[in-house]
């Protein structure tokens, strides 16, 4: 018997999700709000863990085609430029848990996907339709979708569904929400409530090293630690250009659905008021080499959700939930795209065993559910603390600074983390 799986969403969980179901022999139809494929966001960092799954899935030729890997982390303290700390990457990484630290383009991960996707037969993908909503009757799942509109946001979450004669219904064995932070899967399957602010913004820049002066190119990730803000900087693109993440502490105006706003640079220059020279130099070099009103700059509102409670916020029924859609975590550990592509690896492995006849689909997604959601909420905690750590103020920013400084490499470094040993289909 040949089983489908029906895919909401075509971002990198989406299409991680499509790949690794589509290896374990089901047929998958994935559905896509966007006219075409794309993705947002700047820079993405991927540990030794989600670069394992790429290799587990043949990627890895392709991700050296388009990907950094630095050789070290070093940490720095954003009002003194003072180094705190450093975790050897590149061959330290290879040899610990046996794949390197990648930095590459979040546009360039989700091509690569998109590739390996197109070249499976037993996929397609449908471009400009929503999610309507869906019917689990134990025996199938029936995905309602319609033409998504030409411009502008779908009614929000928690709305009735926007009915038209575009309307249509298709049937398949299991259903994966892997329709991001906003996600409409979620919101009919758990009906709790939006995610929440943090009260962090995220600015994000892409610009080429060649543009900037010598002294501030870098070929390796450089975390700077301050009062209520801290920035990231790492090379992509094979190491041509430099992607730079400011997070300072603040609220942002309008819909935070629209992820992607305009930034000022000049604002975020004076947000950065106080902190070393060298730091400064950069944010300046930057902003200036978009435009004098800072074009260059893109801002991002953090939102997220508390960690998981409990495998029933991964699966129910013929239902299960993927990345974003499952688990939103704050991006201070770096592993909000390595835990949607362990997801995936993880469903597809589930999805593997359908062809014994003792386990029905829903058993396979409560396997998939238990076997990821302790990790997922794990992470998602570990990266709220982390963030805590990153802005710390007063006596906790010292003694925070002393530690890096005195353990270094055995701080920054995380097993439980990086060694994760995932199969893949």
């Amino acid at each position: 018997m040949s089983h489908q799986v029906l895919i909401a969403g075509g971002g990198i969980g989406g299409l991680a999700a499509a790949l690794s179901a589509s290896r374990a022999g089901w047929y998958v139809r994935l559905y896509e709000r966007a006219a075409a494929f794309s993705e947002f966001g700047a820079g993405i960092q991927l540990g030794p863990n989600a670069v394992k799954v790429l290799q587990g899935w043949g990627l890895q030729e392709a991700l050296a085609r388009v990907a950094a890997f630095p050789e070290r982390l070093q940490v720095r303290d954003a009002l003194s430029g003072r180094e705190l700390g450093v975790l050897p990457l590149g061959e330290q990484a290879l040899r610990n848990y046996g794949a390197p630290y990648a930095t590459l383009r979040r546009a360039d991960l989700h091509a690569l996907l998109l590739q390996a996707v197109q070249a499976r037969e037993n996929v397609w993908l449908h471009l400009g339709t929503s999610v309507a909503g869906y019917a689990d009757s134990g025996r199938e799942v029936t995905l309602r979708t319609q033409a998504a509109p030409a411009g502008g946001p779908e009614n929000a979450p928690g709305t009735a569904p926007l009915l038209s004669p575009a309307l249509q219904e298709v049937e398949g064995d299991a259903l994966v929400g892997a329709d991001g932070l906003w996600s409409r899967v979620r919101q009919q399957l758990l009906g709790d409530s939006p995610p929440r602010v943090t009260g962090h913004l995220a600015y994000r820049a892409l610009v080429p090293q060649a543009a900037l002066p010598d002294r501030l190119r870098s070929q390796q990730v450089t975390a700077w630690l301050g009062p209520r803000l801290h920035v990231v900087q790492y090379p992509v693109r094979g190491g041509e250009w430099l992607n730079l993440v400011v997070i300072v502490q603040g609220q942002v105006e309008g819909d935070l659905q629209s992820w992607n706003h305009a930034a000022n640079g000049g604002n975020l220059q004076a947000a950065l008021q106080g902190t070393s020279a060298p730091l400064r130099d950069l944010i300046e070099a930057v902003t200036h080499n978009g435009s004098p009103t800072g074009e260059a700059w893109r801002l991002w509102a953090l939102c997220d959700r508390p960690p998981m409670s409990g495998a029933h916020e991964h699966a129910a029924g013929r239902i299960a939930l993927l990345g974003d859609a499952a688990h939103p975590m704050r991006p201070y550990l770096a592993q909000g795209a390595g835990m949607a592509l362990e997801d995936a690896a993880e469903l597809g492995c589930a999805l593997a065993q359908a062809l014994d006849p003792a386990l029905d689909v829903p058993t396979l997604l409560q396997r998939y559910a238990l076997n990821r959601w302790h990790r997922n909420a794990r992470v998602q905690a570990r990266a709220e603390r982390n963030g805590q750590l990153f802005h710390a103020e007063g006596p906790l920013r010292w003694a925070r600074n002393a530690s890096i400084r005195l353990l270094g490499k055995q701080l920054l470094d995380m097993p439980w983390l990086y060694g994760q040993m995932l199969k893949t289909v």
